[in-house]
C-alpha cells in the first residue's frame, strides 16, 4: 500500500510534533513548580516570606515608597470558627471535598472568559490561592494559572486540609502590608482572631477578592453586599 494513502501514516509526523511540544512544555513548566520536598516541608515549617510579599515590596521600591509588613502567625486553633466558615463559603465552598482544584468552577470560568474574550471570572480554590501567594505573582495569565493548578495538587497531596487552611489564613493579604488574619483582626477590630464575631468574620472574608481596594470596616456597597451573601451562605449550612 502506498504510504501516502494511509491516513495513520500521514498523521504520524503531526502526532510526534505534538508529543515533542508537550514534553518540552512540561519540561519548561517544571522549572516554575515547587519541588515536592519544598511542599512537604510545609507540614511543619512556616515560610518567612511569600512571593506575594516580595512582589508588593518590589513594586513599592519602584515607586520609591516605604513598605512595612504586618503579620503575626497563629495556629488554626486560635482562629475563630466563624472566620474559617466565612472564608470557605466566600472563597471555596467545596474546600474539604475537592483535591485542590474545583473543576466545575474552572469550566465555568473558561466559558465566561471565552465569551468575553478576556479573563473576567476567577476559579481559584483556597489551595490554588495559597499556591499563588507562596510561589507566584498576581498575574492572571494562563501559564501562571496552570502552575497554580499543579502546585495545588502538590499541596493537597502532602498537606492536610487543616494545615492548608492554617497557612492560607496566615499569609493571605488583608490590606496594604497586612498579611494574615491575626494582624487583620488586630488592625480592624482590636481583637485577636480567636475573638472575631460572626459579622466581623464575614466582613473580613468579604474583602479577600480585593484587599487593597476595600476594608472590612467600610460601608461600601461591595463589602455590604458580599458580607450579606457570606452570612446567608453560612446560615444555609447551619453555621
Amino acid at each position: 500500500m502506498n504510504d501516502k494513502s494511509n491516513p495513520r501514516r500521514r498523521r504520524l509526523p503531526v502526532a510526534r510534533i505534538l508529543l515533542v511540544a508537550l514534553v518540552a512544555f512540561l519540561t519548561v513548566e517544571a522549572i516554575y513548580l515547587p519541588y515536592p520536598w519544598t511542599v512537604a516541608k510545609l507540614k511543619s515549617t512556616n515560610p518567612d516570606i511569600t512571593s506575594l510579599m516580595k512582589e508588593r515590596i518590589r513594586k513599592a521600591k519602584e515607586r520609591h515608597q516605604r513598605y512595612m509588613i504586618h503579620r503575626s502567625y497563629v495556629p488554626l486553633s486560635r482562629i475563630s470558627n466563624d472566620l474559617v466558615h466565612a472564608v470557605i463559603v466566600g472563597e471555596d465552598g467545596t474546600f474539604y471535598e475537592n483535591n485542590g482544584v474545583d473543576w466545575f468552577e474552572v469550566r465555568e470560568s473558561i466559558d465566561a472568559d471565552l465569551d468575553a474574550m478576556k479573563i473576567v471570572r476567577g476559579s481559584s480554590t483556597i489551595t490554588m490561592q495559597l499556591a499563588k501567594n507562596l510561589w507566584y505573582s498576581t498575574s492572571r495569565d494562563p501559564l501562571t494559572k496552570l502552575n497554580e493548578v499543579i502546585a495545588a495538587y502538590l499541596l493537597d497531596h502532602y498537606l492536610s486540609k487543616n494545615r492548608i487552611m492554617e497557612l492560607y489564613l496566615n499569609y493571605i493579604e488583608f490590606g496594604q502590608g497586612v498579611f494574615g488574619i491575626e494582624a487583620a483582626s488586630e488592625l480592624y477590630y482590636n481583637e485577636p482572631a480567636s475573638a472575631l464575631t460572626r459579622d466581623q468574620a464575614a466582613r473580613l472574608a468579604a474583602i479577600i477578592p480585593s484587599p487593597l481596594r476595600h476594608s472590612p470596616d467600610s460601608g461600601s456597597r461591595f463589602v455590604t453586599f458580599r458580607t450579606g451573601v457570606i452570612l446567608d451562605r453560612m446560615q444555609a449550612r447551619g453555621w
